[in-house]
């Protein structure tokens, strides 16, 4: 885009107190300079480089530099503890490592130094320089090679190193601008991170448009975020949305698209939409399929849409597969060489333990999650994880996980406790070691009176005692 509309905005950034925008030449000397010092500190193609931030300048310049250099960019989340930020690097073999100025302290071994400072920008040099050499610096990119690892939790709990490529990267946003048009001019808010694939994704769409990218403001709620700027695009998930209909609805005005994720939306929130006369869609997607897979106008049936450009679905005995181009390369292996693998069927279709229908008309309809994995204002919560460090804990015998009803986070969890119960505090300070607070119970029940007939624990009879007993909710509000 540098060479087709070098004047064209690519990036709003805060800076003393108001946006700064970053052209497109601009933001390639950038990032050919930011892949030059990478270069020289012995980052090479096919290393793996940690980055912990949240969204910035530096982690956008970062993402593109490594696909320049054929470096891996794994971005990881600035609420992880040191401990499992560690854990992950030596799981995966992370050869590099770089944070914000913030989070510097987290990383398990010293941060590449780089120069990223957006003041060192000199716009009156640069479009000649970038018309002239363009040409010549282009780097040659293999675009099916591995470009960035996004870790996803599994059934088992531990996360999983889902890589792509920027052929998965390309085809979701080509599909995604056949529901949700984006063009040059447009302006879409970078307000989901960057080591989710939501996130990601908003990075290729604009940056594939010639869009326009902008960067959340720290310290700006989301409301007077949306008022700091103009925007045309939008994606929230349903907690975010909910705060902001509370607080300002009016900031959603003079939206083109409101792009809705992270979980089921309730036909309450969707009515509150409609008559702001904003055009709101729902999405269903995930981290393996590079993420939209489907997309519709907002609605009260629940109807996720029909299968984008790129993407293919089917659904066997209520269960979803998947597979197309924005399918991931596949997960990472733990152990060295670090192999990449994808669990697919004869096929090549992959199974999303997700539930689903299909409507007359053949569009999606989701039912839920085939295992216990739970949704927490967008983020998900694997229960198994939590359980281990809780049993690890001296004197829990064992420990059960599972979500309670909240009107802002859908889902908050809660733990069942077997053995010697430590006080709340001390789990909490105990567990805020190893997990992201999202992660961690904020309620603590004794186990219940039941029977375990065999050798599997009874996790739905216990939850169920449990919540009867205190009149819980275990499902999100409607």
């Amino acid at each position: 885009m540098a060479a087709k509309a070098p004047e064209q905005v690519a990036l709003h950034h805060w800076h003393d107190g108001g946006y700064r925008a970053i052209d497109y030449a601009q933001l390639s000397q950038r990032v050919r300079q930011c892949a030059r010092q990478l270069h020289d500190l012995g980052v090479t193609s096919g290393d793996k480089l940690a980055c912990v931030d949240q969204n910035s300048l530096a982690l956008v310049i970062l993402y593109w530099a490594c696909i320049d250099l054929g470096a891996i960019f794994c971005p990881l989340n600035p609420r992880f503890p040191k401990a499992q930020i560690t854990a992950i690097a030596e799981r995966y073999g992370f050869n590099h490592f770089w944070a914000g100025e913030t989070y510097r302290e987290i990383l398990p071994e010293p941060g590449l130094t780089l120069s990223l400072d957006a003041n060192t920008f000199k716009p009156e040099s640069l479009y000649e320089s970038s018309r002239e050499s363009q040409q010549d610096s282009q780097p040659q990119i293999d675009t099916a090679r591995p470009c960035n690892i996004i870790l996803t939790s599994g059934s088992s709990g531990m996360p999983k190193a889902a890589v792509h490529c920027l052929n998965n990267h390309i085809a979701s946003a080509l599909g995604s601008t056949q529901k949700i048009p984006l063009n040059r001019g447009d302006n879409w808010l970078l307000s989901l991170p960057l080591f989710h694939i939501g996130g990601l994704a908003i990075v290729n769409r604009c940056a594939l448009a010639g869009a326009a990218l902008t960067l959340p403001a720290l310290g700006l709620s989301l409301a007077k975020q949306l008022n700091a700027i103009p925007l045309t695009h939008l994606s929230l998930v349903a907690t975010q949305l909910v705060r902001l209909l509370n607080d300002a609805p009016e900031s959603l005005k003079g939206l083109k698209a409101l792009l809705l994720g992270g979980g089921a939306i309730d036909e309450q929130l969707i009515k509150r939409l409609t008559p702001l006369g904003i055009p709101a869609f729902t999405s269903y997607g995930m981290t393996e399929m590079s993420s939209q897979i489907t997309t519709a106008r907002a609605n009260v049936q629940g109807s996720c849409g029909f299968a984008l450009p790129g993407r293919e679905l089917k659904i066997v005995d209520e269960v979803i597969f998947v597979r197309g181009e924005t399918l991931l390369l596949g997960y990472l292996a733990d152990k060295p060489p670090h192999e990449i693998s994808r669990p697919l069927d004869d096929d090549g279709w992959f199974c999303t333990q997700d539930r689903g229908r299909l409507t007359p008309e053949g569009e999606l309809l989701i039912l839920g999650r085939t295992d216990n994995m739970f949704i927490c204002g967008g983020e998900n919560i694997q229960p198994e994880e939590i359980e281990a460090l809780l049993r690890s804990y001296p004197g829990i015998e064992e420990a059960l996980v599972f979500g309670v009803a909240d009107e802002e986070f859908g889902l908050l969890p809660a733990a069942i406790i077997k053995g010697k119960v430590a006080s709340p505090e001390m789990l909490e300070a105990f567990l805020c070691q190893y997990i992201a607070r999202f992660k961690r119970p904020r309620r603590y029940f004794p186990w219940p009176e039941v029977e375990q007939t065999g050798l599997k624990l009874p996790r739905k009879l216990v939850i169920q005692a449990v919540a009867e007993h205190h009149g819980l909710v275990t499902k999100k509000p409607a």
